[in-house]
């Protein structure tokens, strides 16, 4: 499998070629083009009851689609995300991430998508109930809304929750309000996100949310 970034870094897309019998795992709706010999299979990953946890309470889609070459030479395709921005490949060797709502792209089929009880206060806070975790052995592809920042952390590090697109899950991560409460409500701040531990995380420059709270307002009633 090859797979080349390519657009980088506003609107990055990969251009995917499938060696005969190679296949790759996408979100759905990740598929910009393919060439015929690649066949397609959609499936309710990890069951009916997980998928829909997912949809309903994590904010990702309830299928996942798994490209495969079906022809005996080498086929391509172009796989991208919804909104402008950059893509990051990360290599999991056993170990696990847990990944931000609409952060997952595609992953080769050693890698496992888990849903992940997050607690009511992700809820409160717009992020839902259940978390997804990346684990196994492979490569995965999250997108980001802007540039994506990696940052070490090392004891405690606050972040925009809007911001956060992926964490080890040997972090600890805890939602808190930014201020006071008349402080949170007045700043635009709201909850932020307080990441306990050592490890590296994945932050993006741009937030749907405040590029949804921006618009709003400019809209036509």
């Amino acid at each position: 499998m090859e797979i080349q970034e390519k657009g980088k870094t506003s609107f990055t897309h990969l251009a995917v070629k499938l060696d005969p019998g190679e296949e790759i795992v996408t979100e759905s709706g990740a598929m910009a083009s393919q060439e015929a010999g690649i066949d397609l299979k959609a499936s309710l990953k990890g069951g009916l009851f997980s998928a829909l946890v997912r949809k309903i309470f994590g904010g990702e889609s309830l299928f996942i689609n798994t490209f495969t070459n079906k022809a005996s030479v080498p086929q391509t395709m172009v796989v991208s995300k919804e909104t402008p921005g950059d893509v990051f490949c990360h290599e999991l060797n056993g170990d696990s991430l847990y990944l931000q709502p609409g952060s997952f792209l595609c992953c080769t089929p050693g890698v496992k998508l888990i849903t992940r009880w997050a607690g009511f206060r992700f809820l409160i806070a717009g992020e839902g109930l259940f978390r997804l975790m990346v684990t196994g052995k492979g490569k995965v592809w999250v997108g980001v809304f802007g540039t994506m920042l990696e940052k070490q952390i090392n004891g405690e590090l606050i972040v925009d929750s809007g911001h956060l697109v992926a964490y080890p899950t040997d972090i600890n991560y805890k939602l808190q309000l930014s201020g006071g409460i008349i402080s949170s409500l007045t700043s635009g701040e709201g909850f932020v996100g307080r990441l306990e531990g050592n490890g590296k995380i994945l932050l993006q420059t741009r937030s749907l949310g405040g590029l949804v709270g921006w618009l709003n307002p400019r809209l036509p009633g």
